[in-house]
């Protein structure tokens, strides 16, 4: 390596060889300062692709972060190895999906420590072991006994291609597809085993107010998965069937309803259907609840309003489904924009019972809505109510709820129990034997794991086929018994696995719980939007059943969440089907490990999507080049495979050729260059504390082209420069480990980049953002001026720092709340003193007050611009002169302004 020429492929094998011999990223046995940063283990598919790259460079480039500033860093890796697209591939493949499954283990681990992400990797978890898959059933056995655990028969999702049952959140998108192959999915009965996450439903959304470090958008969609809503059980009587309760959280519209509607699958249009040919040919034919326009058939019965004694006509509609509420509702046409539409294909009456509050005080009167076209769904006052007119809506429900005989208060949820059962191979086999004596028995303790047998390559469910692993005999009174053959469903495995990361190894128990709790929550965990609900939901379920029954300190697994965005090709999501993929091995054998992290860091935030871009990637690692360059002139860098091998070599003397690239004398130039010094390192640090990579490592890049105009412009003072070249080493570590390492060590540093401290200031972000904006805005005055002026070649360029009573004015009218600011100014001698430019200035004052921000001192902007005049030399090709007010010209003095000095360019 040696300026233009970096031979990433050497160093970077290098440095991944020197971290695995000393076990650089191992997590401390009695570790001080925890920090725990977790990725969302990967499916193991064979081959990493960039999502996987950029999810994993945010986690180590954190966990590195954290570790130079001084923490114990936990940093695990494992592998989500069971599940159904393993199995299909081991049909197609006519293999099996254990040596599947580990082929592409070994693969991904190999292309893992290929991006030199810091694993600790003797913590390593694969979800197909047995030593790990025997604590789902442990689980299994305990969550059993405490009651979790139940056994019924239940309408299911089922994909006839898959041949499994589905949970709710495995089934996609309107056309109610399949997860994993898009096939449409069918509605079966079969027996399954649920767990009652039900049960936990008020605790899951009471307690989603506490995940302050998660991202709105997660939060919400956990909110509208567990769907928890307060309402009203409303009695309608229906001749023939009784009272029908409908679920509503709007009773305040009661008087609005005008129809009344049940589920395809209710009672009552189960018994209809067999009598009437109209009705059996819509529920067979012509419902369809993810259609566009809600559809239904009148039954012929009516339904008595249990408020107002009205008889309403009785349909089953499409759109009433009968897992949400009572599959039953009272449709109320002109407050409800799906009952609108509905009533206006079937011609129902609609009518407005809930009006917008008036906006005058003292009409108490309220004007029914327009309900002609669209509902009005808003709280309002009611209207054509009856005695509850008048009353605003929150009233108006709780009086008619405790008014009606029969209404109760009551709370619905969304959420249904997890079913777990699914008819694969590769997964977690339930440890349960039934037998015809004893019927469903759990495998003992002592007995498990029970592990799958040989796969047998057949259609359907291979369980079922390996007869003599079926064969049983049943735990409790010997006689002969058959195991169940469904597995689990594989978001068991990833509902606790965070936990196993922290003792692995333990063979007595599935964690650790002394160790779990000195660790846990997980402090930051990254992962893909996708899983938003599924894994987030049974993890957080999973965390509070263990609190409750196994003394884990935490009610919550993970602190803080960052959903990372996807990364696109020509503003499309990277897909195989679609053939635009970019492969990172192939970006890493051009490029290297770090220019592919550096780019996909610095391109966008962590939580937004990016596209790929070749000319960005050839871009990042011309800024490597320059990194390197930049290190040269202190440290004689020149590596080849050769030296790589005994890389001890490689170390030179700190300043090695120094004597003619670096002088003792200080100037303002090097002040100039300490203070962006240490505005990155404050920026760069409150960035990375935040995931905001591509802003810190903007701040990296820009003080790389720093140090570079240093260089070029003057002979650059040794202490600032090493200062300088050390300081964007650190800020660029966390990202580019293996080239920063590199110069770390050809620096004549000890030990590894990431035991490296992290550099520190005390400089405020905000008196930067003011030093920089008050250095840009003069250089782009001087720019129009230039310009405007058409000045072709300027003699000299003259800055004039504000007189300091405006500072002091400024400083007032910022402060001051005074209707008459030019008065308050006035009181002040020194002002006053201006005459007419304190009047004029104190005008400008006035008209700008809301918009005033201080600005530095004058003194502070007096040396910032001495200290930047290099700059504005360097672009101008012209000396340059900073002056104070007093000492200029009082037209070009009067000019200047707190922040905006005055300008003179003499041509």
């Amino acid at each position: 390596m040696t300026k233009g020429n970096y031979d990433h492929a050497a160093v970077e094998s290098h440095w991944q060889s020197a971290w695995d011999d000393a076990n650089a990223y191992r997590t401390p046995d009695d570790p001080a300062d925890l920090t725990y940063v977790l990725g969302m283990y990967p499916y193991p598919s064979g081959k990493l692709h960039m999502g996987h790259v950029r999810n994993y460079t945010i986690t180590d480039a954190y966990a590195r972060y954290r570790r130079m500033r001084g923490d114990d860093v936990l940093h695990p890796m494992g592998w989500d190895a069971f599940g159904l697209p393993a199995e299909n591939a081991a049909k197609e493949r006519d293999t099996n999906p254990r040596d599947w499954t580990y082929d592409c283990i070994e693969t991904m681990r190999e292309q893992m420590e290929s991006m030199g992400f810091g694993y600790d990797w003797d913590r390593e978890i694969t979800t197909c072991d047995p030593e790990y898959y025997q604590w789902n059933q442990y689980f299994f056995r305990e969550f059993y006994n405490s009651g979790i655990v139940e056994r019924r028969d239940a309408d299911v999702n089922w994909c006839p291609s898959c041949e499994t049952v589905l949970a709710d959140e495995q089934v996609e998108g309107e056309a109610e597809l399949c997860w994993r192959c898009d096939t449409a999915v069918e509605q079966r009965e079969l027996a399954q085993w649920f767990l009652k996450i039900t049960e936990w439903a008020d605790e899951l959304v009471d307690d989603i107010d506490r995940l302050e470090g998660w991202p709105n958008n997660v939060t919400q969609m956990q909110r509208n998965w567990i769907g928890r809503q307060y309402g009203t059980l409303l009695p309608f009587e229906i001749d023939g069937y009784g009272k029908i309760e409908a679920f509503t959280t709007r009773a305040d519209t009661i008087y609005g309803a005008t129809f009344f509607a049940v589920a395809t699958d209710h009672p009552i249009a189960d018994e209809l259907r067999t009598e009437n040919a109209a009705i059996e040919t819509f529920i067979t034919d012509e419902a369809d609840p993810d259609g566009d326009e809600p559809n239904g058939v009148s039954t012929g019965l009516t339904a008595t309003n249990p408020v107002t004694g009205d008889e309403i006509p009785v349909y089953i509609a499409d759109f009433v489904l009968s897992d949400v509420g009572t599959g039953a509702l009272m449709g109320v046409p002109a407050h409800d924009e799906r009952d609108h539409a509905f009533a206006t294909a079937m011609d129902i009456d609609i009518i407005p019972v809930v009006a917008p509050e008036s906006t005058d005080s003292n009409d108490s009167s309220s004007i029914p809505p327009d309900i002609s076209d669209t509902a009005y769904t808003d709280d309002g006052v009611l209207v054509n109510s009856g005695q509850y007119t008048g009353l605003d809506s929150e009233t108006a429900r709780e009086k008619i709820t405790a008014d009606t005989t029969g209404a109760e208060l009551d709370t619905q949820y969304r959420l249904r129990d997890w079913g777990i059962s699914r008819q694969r191979y590769w997964g977690t086999p339930i440890p349960v034997v039934y037998c015809e004596e004893c019927g469903p028995v759990l495998v003992p303790e002592k007995d498990l794991p029970v592990e799958l047998p040989p796969f047998i390559n057949t259609t359907g469910n291979p369980l079922e086929a390996a007869t003599d692993w079926k064969e049983t005999n049943c735990p409790e009174c010997g006689a002969a018994a058959t195991r169940e053959t469904d597995t689990m469903d594989t978001f068991v495995d990833s509902s606790w696995y965070f936990l196993r990361y922290v003792s692995p190894d333990i063979e007595t128990e599935p964690f650790d719980i002394e160790r779990t709790n000195q660790w846990m929550p997980v402090d930051q965990y990254v992962g893909g939007i996708e899983h938003a609900v599924m894994h987030l939901l049974y993890s957080r379920f999973f965390t509070k059943v263990l609190a409750e029954n196994d003394d884990l300190a935490v009610t919550e697994p993970f602190e803080n969440l960052l959903a990372q965005g996807m990364v696109q090709l020509d503003g499309e999501k990277m897909s195989k089907s679609k053939g635009n993929t970019v492969s990172p091995q192939r970006i890493v054998e051009e490029y290297g490990a770090d220019t592919a992290r550096l780019f996909m860091m610095q391109a966008a935030q962590p939580e937004r999507d990016f596209d790929w871009s070749e000319e960005g990637v050839r871009s990042t690692n011309q800024l490597l080049t320059q990194l390197i360059e930049l290190a040269d002139v202190i440290a004689d860098i020149n590596v080849d495979r050769a030296v790589l091998e005994n890389h001890d070599a490689v170390t030179q003397p700190p300043i090695s050729n120094t004597e003619t690239t670096l002088t003792n004398e200080r100037t303002p130039i090097a002040s100039y260059v300490d203070t962006e010094i240490d505005a990155a390192v404050a920026i760069a640090t409150q960035e990375y504390d935040e995931l905001s990579f591509s802003v810190a490592l903007r701040e990296a890049r820009d003080l790389v082209q720093t140090l570079r105009q240093y260089r070029n412009y003057t002979t650059p003072h040794v202490d600032t420069y090493r200062h300088g070249l050390e300081t964007v080493i650190r800020l660029l570590a966390p990202v580019a480990p293996h080239i920063t390492e590199e110069l770390y060590s050809a620096l004549d540093h000890d030990g590894f980049m990431t035991d490296a401290s992290w550099p520190q200031t005390d400089v405020d972000r905000d008196i930067v953002t003011k030093r920089r904006a008050l250095v840009e805005d003069t250089r782009e005055d001087v720019r129009q001026i230039i310009t405007v002026a058409d000045i072709d070649d300027p003699k000299t360029i003259t800055i004039v720092v504000s007189p300091a009573w405006k500072y002091t004015a400024l400083e007032t009218a910022i402060e001051s709340d005074a209707d008459n600011l030019i008065a308050e100014l006035m009181q002040n001698p020194t002002i006053r003193e201006q005459g007419d430019a304190a009047a004029d200035y104190g005008q400008q004052l006035q008209t700008e007050r809301e918009a005033l921000a201080t600005t530095l001192p004058p003194e502070r902007e007096y040396e910032m611009l001495r200290a930047a005049t290099w700059l504005i030399e360097r672009e101008f090709d012209a000396p340059v002169n900073i002056i104070h007010a007093e000492d200029a010209p009082a037209g070009v003095a009067r000019q200047a302004e707190p922040g905006r000095p005055a300008i003179d360019i003499d041509e």
